[in-house]
């Protein structure tokens, strides 16, 4: 009966593939570096949302060789509005090694394709099935899914054990000579028919053999793991205004070369931590650590303000939260970057879902005063107060900057901008939105 249900599998989910697939845009040839690209937009991603996204970078970076030889900035730029920017690094890291070891051609070989940046167990099998059609496994989520339904599988597929067994699974099913069109038939049947949370059985096209169903377990599989739910992080953003010959432009700042968001631009903002009166401490050196540290011990009041105004309440509540915020906000700016601004104003909030970070971004406006000199260390009380700092707890990846710039001269990773720049520079979706709907309501 298991082998029976496994061939009635393989040729009626096939039948149905070739005659109901969606017409995709990486589906027009099977070119393995347009597959490659594909792949990876696709993780963690809709379709739709993905389509114009994929056009427009096929588009600007045509093959591995276009992609290798682009400008990082560019890159991410293109990228804007995907999120999970180090999937385009990667993709781009990759396409560097793929130029330099393979002429710019993606091998047809395993073994070379897996060896890639950024190319995993998945990747690798969806481009030698789809661009190559050897007979090799892409498991997904949705495939995960598909087979656990089909074969009342009930172990826990967050386990690498389960993922392993489902890959060899999935192998034995491939018709010959159709890895390609198999592979992509399970991912469609995934994503429009055996769906997460309503799979539509009388649509299916394997119904009649399908274990999960016959069980009456179809709505609870697979057997999931529930992932760690994201921390949540409050963040207080400036939306600082220029004067004179930055008149009409803002104030924005590029992030480390490594860790979240890498080289994207973003708003100036800090993090704020609420409760027991502590206050996020930084890593860092001499005396902006020293600085830090200070306005760490100057800012317990403040930071116990927030937490006891953080809960609901009257407008007046409110209005003293957000007052305390922007005190925070502006001491923090002072010690972490040496910017001293004013803010004058709450703008608005929003909120900002990484995988592991849930950001509730508080903004306020604020009106730019000046930056203050901060010197780099340079004796052995300065370089202990820097080793007791980096002892400290870091948050979100960040790194405090080190200073050592004559006063009134920005940092080389802060830039004034206007609407224009928007174009030049990548910023993560939370700001595109912000920083769109601050020009506009100047319209």
């Amino acid at each position: 009966m298991e082998s029976e249900a496994s061939r009635y599998f393989s040729i009626e989910l096939l039948k149905w593939y070739l005659a109901n697939k969606r017409v995709l845009p990486w589906r027009m040839n099977r070119d393995p570096y347009r597959v490659w690209v594909s792949e990876i937009m696709l993780q963690q991603t809709r379709v739709d949302t993905v389509i114009p996204y994929y056009e427009r970078f096929m588009e600007k970076f045509p093959t591995a060789a276009a992609l290798a030889e682009a400008p990082e900035p560019e890159v991410l730029k293109c990228w804007e509005g995907l999120g999970y920017y180090s999937r385009a690094r990667n993709l781009q890291a990759g396409a560097r090694e793929v130029l330099s070891l393979h002429g710019g051609v993606v091998p047809d070989n395993k073994e070379a394709v897996a060896a890639l940046r950024g190319v995993g167990p998945y990747t690798t099998g969806a481009i030698m099935s789809i661009a190559f059609n050897r007979p090799e496994p892409a498991v997904d989520g949705n495939v995960m899914r598909v087979l656990s339904r089909y074969f009342c599988l009930e172990e826990d597929i967050a386990k690498p054990s389960t993922r392993i067994g489902i890959e060899k699974l999935a192998a034995s099913l491939i018709p010959e000579g159709s890895a390609g069109d198999f592979n992509q038939a399970l991912m469609e049947l995934g994503a429009l028919v055996c769906t997460p949370k309503s799979p539509g059985c009388l649509t299916c096209p394997v119904m009649m053999h399908c274990e999960g169903r016959m069980a009456g377990k179809e709505h609870i599989l697979p057997i999931k793991t529930k992932a760690k739910l994201p921390r949540p992080e409050t963040r207080l953003a400036a939306i600082i205004t220029g004067s004179g010959a930055h008149e009409g432009k803002l104030l924005v700042r590029q992030r480390p070369e490594s860790g979240l968001l890498a080289q994207m631009w973003e708003l100036p903002h800090v993090l704020a931590l609420p409760g027991e009166g502590g206050v996020a401490k930084r890593k860092g050196r001499g005396k902006a650590a020293a600085a830090a540290a200070t306005a760490s011990a100057e800012l317990e009041t403040a930071a116990a303000s927030i937490a006891e105004a953080a809960a609901p309440a009257g407008v007046g509540s409110l209005m003293d939260r957000h007052a305390a915020q922007a005190d925070y906000l502006s001491r923090m700016l002072s010690a972490e970057e040496g910017l001293l601004v004013r803010p004058t104003s709450w703008w608005g909030e929003t909120e900002h879902v990484f995988s592991h970070i849930v950001w509730d971004m508080q903004v306020f406006r604020a009106e730019f005063g000046f930056w203050q000199q901060q010197a780099g260390a340079d004796n052995v009380d300065d370089a202990a107060v820097a080793d007791e700092s980096a002892s400290a707890v870091q948050l979100a990846a960040e790194t405090a900057p080190v200073y050592g710039l004559p006063e009134g001269k920005a940092p080389a990773n802060y830039r004034w901008i206007g609407p224009e720049q928007m174009k030049e520079l990548a910023f993560p979706n939370v700001f595109v939105r912000i920083l769109r709907d601050y020009w506009q309501g100047l319209d």
